[in-house]
């Protein structure tokens, strides 16, 4: 029914239908915040992004294609919205180091670096992730739900949910795993 509901609110919306996008901005602006708020730790600019993420998503709203479900699509773009966000603040704090930094400096900066090749990274191996494999890890890792609530939302047994979060988690381990150990060492 709330997929349905979505959907509806999705064609509404790609005819400008400012109550449509209300209705989605009412009930994902919460959930989309607290998806930037793990990102960036900071309330007042998660509420900053989050309303990017609302401006970009009516900007787009003709071409919008909703794979899976309307919450999971805006979460990702949240998350997105506050790798972007942390992408520039990197770029833009190394621009103004200056050239001989004293060493613990230096050691944040390389830190602040690694963090955000790692996220990047592991934005890039996820949505490698085959389509299914891919819709259970970001609705459990994202969405926090459980095996159940996934199972019900995807109308598919509670052991294919396992089979495809130990498929995800296996592969992730595969294509992360080289960076994370020379990470580590």
């Amino acid at each position: 029914m709330e997929n349905t509901r979505h959907q509806n609110w999705l064609g509404q919306l790609r005819t400008g239908d400012r109550s449509a996008m209300r209705a989605i901005f009412d009930q994902q602006y919460q959930p989309v915040c607290q998806a930037i708020f793990r990102f960036v730790q900071d309330p007042g600019l998660s509420e900053d992004l989050a309303q990017e993420v609302f401006v970009r998503f009516w900007e787009k709203r003709e071409s919008i294609q909703v794979d899976s479900n309307l919450p999971a699509y805006l979460r990702r773009m949240a998350v997105n919205e506050a790798l972007a966000y942390l992408r520039k603040k990197t770029r833009y704090q190394a621009d103004e180091l200056p050239i001989h930094l004293p060493g613990q400096q230096a050691a944040a900066a390389d830190e602040q670096l690694a963090t955000e090749e790692l996220s990047q990274r592991i934005t890039i191996a996820i949505n490698a992730l085959p389509p299914r494999c891919r819709a259970v890890f970001q609705l459990s890792r994202f969405e926090e739900k459980t095996y159940q609530e996934i199972a019900d939302t995807l109308d598919i047994s509670i052991k294919t949910v396992e089979n495809q979060m130990g498929k995800a988690l296996r592969i992730l381990r595969e294509k992360l795993g080289d960076y994370l150990t020379a990470l580590l060492f």
